[in-house]
């Protein structure tokens, strides 16, 4: 790996993984699951369907579809199919069981359990209502197994102002929550906040955290840059410049803490540019660019492996990755739009051009 100071023409990383990825169902997933695939070994495969996958029997059936839409991408682009493993969650209701974790537990293929306040985000109506009022004996036997608990950090409450809700979240079920529970394996998903950035460095217990490559490289001037700009448009949303750099001070730290999730959401072109348009950033074709062009804006392309490759797998108990993934110092401009499904998406940083560009896994 190349020193801080240094600009090599490559890096070569242990293959890294998707602590959070969305990839939705369908043509729209058969569209996006190899994106995915040639860079990152694994992935933590987001719930939010209609209907969620709320069963492990659910997670099953969803998984196999994700192997088979990514043997049909694979096959239509004419490569060979890479090797990718998806990693189920379920969907965290009022109503999730004991039974439900321990089945989870039992399957091998199921990695955590999502917690979604209600209406906190895309196909979210279903999230938990009170947390620690309805879900006690749940939590308890999470905790029990080692199942971790990865939460959407935002408060749902209409008077808290939408660029606080990360902080109220805090403070209201984060600190209740690892107080009551303190062995529970919290991940706080997709981190916006120096908040919550100082609360995930100092809290005591096994906890860790996601960090997405648009809150890594933008603040929310990016979303009125020229006019109104929706495909930088994310839940939670875009933050201050100080948040920004707090973020990325964490994620280049070396803290083991924190590591790679994209959140990459994908959404057609029409139903982000409406008037109530989708939340959520389209990632995954360059993810690894982006988190590379974030690194070594402060000079930490060193620690990049580290992030995206090591403290994901040591926070959830699995292996290390055996491949490895080059990134090249060229020109990559990225396309004003990409096909999805029947449709086409918008990707972030469209019409942008990165310094990187990622090689399929070796």
């Amino acid at each position: 790996m190349a020193g801080a100071s240094a600009r090599p023409a490559s890096i070569r990383l242990i293959r890294p993984d998707d602590w959070h990825l969305h990839v939705r169902d369908g043509a729209v997933l058969r569209s996006v699951v190899l994106d995915s695939a040639r860079q990152f070994g694994r992935a933590i495969i987001m719930p939010n369907l209609k209907p969620p996958v709320l069963t492990t029997q659910d997670a099953r059936a969803y998984r196999a579809r994700i192997l088979a839409a990514l043997r049909q991408a694979a096959e239509h682009a004419g490569t060979e199919t890479p090797a990718f493993e998806p990693l189920m969650t379920l969907y965290l209701t009022d109503h999730t069981s004991p039974d439900e974790i321990r089945r989870a537990l039992d399957s091998g293929f199921v990695h955590g359990v999502k917690l979604y306040p209600a209406g906190a985000t895309t196909h979210s109506d279903a999230g938990v209502t009170d947390l620690l009022g309805q879900c006690q004996q749940t939590l308890a036997a999470m905790q029990d197994c080692g199942m971790p608990l990865l939460v959407h950090g935002e408060v749902t409450d209409p008077a808290v102002d939408l660029f606080d809700r990360e902080a109220v979240f805090i403070e209201r079920v984060m600190v209740p929550l690892r107080r009551a529970f303190p062995e529970l394996k919290v991940v706080f998903e997709h981190l916006t906040t120096a908040d919550g950035a100082a609360y995930v460095t100092e809290a005591d217990g096994p906890i860790g955290a996601t960090l997405t490559p648009q809150h890594l490289l933008y603040n929310r001037n990016a979303l009125f840059q020229g006019g109104l700009r929706p495909h930088w448009y994310c839940l939670p949303i875009l933050k201050r410049e100080t948040h920004r750099q707090a973020l990325l001070k964490a994620a280049t730290s070396g803290n083991p803490r924190f590591f790679l999730g994209t959140d990459s959401a994908p959404h057609a072109r029409g139903a982000k540019e409406q008037d109530c348009g989708c939340a959520g950033c389209y990632t995954a074709r360059h993810a690894m660019a982006l988190y590379a062009t974030a690194f070594e804006s402060v000079g930490r392309l060193d620690r990049l492996e580290a992030f995206a490759s090591l403290h994901g797998p040591a926070f959830y108990g699995l292996p290390v990755n055996t491949g490895t993934l080059t990134l090249h110092r060229v020109e990559n401009a990225i396309p004003p739009e990409l096909p999805l499904g029947d449709d086409v998406i918008v990707p972030l940083a469209a019409g942008e051009s990165l310094r990187w560009m990622s090689q399929d896994t070796e």
